[in-house]
């Protein structure tokens, strides 16, 4: 027990700290260096909890893609951090009501669990017991047996995502040079090399 308290406490610590430098770190790639250590925190406190499936689909998807997405998105574009930190106090109040409408939010969920506390479990789907079936045979069982619409339905909405992304990209503009593949197989080298004798000294 005390190993496993030094553990929730260490992941803990390195997952607040990670998540205030994130927000606090002048550069960019600092941020998603940060993020990426939040998020293995995260997944070391999920094995604490004895859901190893969500500690690993944390460490795959958000690590394995989204963290490392961040980070070439921040390396590859040439973006002037210091003009979109100029307007940082002109949003400074809406972004404070917002955070003010989450914690109410916040308030309310955890006010309603302590009121009532049977109210969660009434909701909740039955689980069979932990020594019966792994975590991951459990959590696939309820996944594709009583949520397999909510999961097929959040699936469309990801395909709509991606189809959406694809059709931006492709999108006819003018003014902007685009790559046509067949017109470069169509080309000859005999169209595109020219041999010049050049004397020398002289040049072209």
């Amino acid at each position: 027990m005390i190993v496993q308290a030094l553990a929730f406490y260490l992941f803990a610590f390195v997952t607040v700290t990670s998540g205030v430098m994130v927000i606090s770190a002048r550069n960019p790639v600092h941020s998603v260096l940060f993020l990426i250590a939040a998020f293995f925190s995260a997944a070391g406190l999920f094995v604490l909890l004895g859901a190893e499936f969500l500690a690993m689909i944390l460490i795959v998807v958000y690590v394995g893609a989204v963290a490392v997405l961040f980070m070439f998105v921040v390396m590859m574009l040439d973006i002037n951090f210091t003009e979109l930190r100029q307007g940082f106090l002109q949003y400074l109040p809406i972004g404070g009501l917002i955070g003010l409408v989450l914690l109410v939010e916040l308030l309310v969920v955890v006010g309603g669990w302590a009121l009532a506390p049977e109210a969660a479990h009434s909701g909740a789907a039955p689980m069979p017991p932990p020594g019966i079936l792994p975590n991951t045979h459990a959590l696939g069982e309820l996944l594709y047996t009583r949520y397999v619409y909510l999961f097929q339905a959040a699936g469309v909405v990801l395909l709509v995502a991606m189809i959406g992304a694809i059709v931006l990209t492709h999108r006819q503009r003018e003014g902007v040079r685009r790559q046509k593949i067949s017109d470069q197989l169509k080309r000859r080298a005999e169209d595109s090399v020219e041999v010049r004798d050049v004397p020398t000294g002289k040049g072209i």
